[in-house]
């Protein structure tokens, strides 16, 4: 390349660079801007349902919770759509869910009480067909939707006279990855799946040569 077309092409890289630098501030910001928010409102106590009566769950601002306590049979919500029911609810290789007592809605059990990415599987699996008594949040923007998904933060065994914290997905990834739990990081850093699925897809999702232009127009 002359040097003249490299006088030329400079600018642009360096505006992009400036560009790229101005967008991570603006977002920095705005995450800043959404935490205090959530913050804010996650100290208010989440809307009262009809199911809230007993609940001790703890709100998380988010949008149109509620609070839930019931009863519930633990179910793989595939093999309750379709039949199609391996042993043990799928082994935790199948979303679960809960048939409610009440009125037997199926439930999908979103979320467990952990604020790091997980799923509410380790710790519903274990209860596989059995009716368990569940406290936390219904979450979804309109509390008339359907589709609204639940997260749990608590759990009474059968039997049981206490409720335990739904909080075991991170002992059991550790326990499934003894040698990525020494290593440093949060465990979706690590997560094997993950990573193939990153290596396949991209970080956005759109393929490696997605990335790559990405990372050419903005940081290079």
């Amino acid at each position: 390349m002359s040097p003249a077309a490299r006088r030329v092409r400079a600018p642009r890289v360096w505006a992009g660079q400036g560009a790229a630098r101005r967008c991570a501030a603006r977002a920095r910001r705005a995450l800043a801007a959404a935490v205090a928010l959530s913050c804010a409102a996650a100290q208010g106590a989440a809307q009262e349902g009809r199911f809230a009566a007993g609940s001790q769950a703890a709100s998380w601002g988010l949008a149109g919770e509620e609070k839930a306590r019931f009863e519930a049979r633990v179910t793989d919500i595939l093999c309750e759509l379709t039949g199609d029911c391996p042993p043990d609810c799928g082994g935790g290789r199948r979303q679960l869910g809960l048939v409610r007592a009440a009125d037997g809605a199926l439930i999908a059990a979103a979320k467990n009480a952990q604020p790091v990415f997980s799923g509410a599987v380790a710790d519903l699996a274990p209860y596989c067909g059995q009716v368990i008594e569940v406290d936390g949040l219904m979450v979804g923007a309109d509390p008339r939707d359907p589709t609204r998904v639940f997260m749990v933060q608590r759990i009474r065994a059968p039997g049981a006279a206490e409720f335990a914290p739904a909080n075991r997905f991170t002992r059991a990834w550790d326990e499934a990855h003894p040698d990525l739990a020494r290593l440093p990081g949060p465990w979706f850093r690590k997560d094997p799946r993950i990573l193939s699925r990153i290596a396949r897809d991209g970080w956005l999702g759109l393929g490696p040569a997605a990335d790559a232009d990405f990372l050419a127009r903005w940081f290079e």
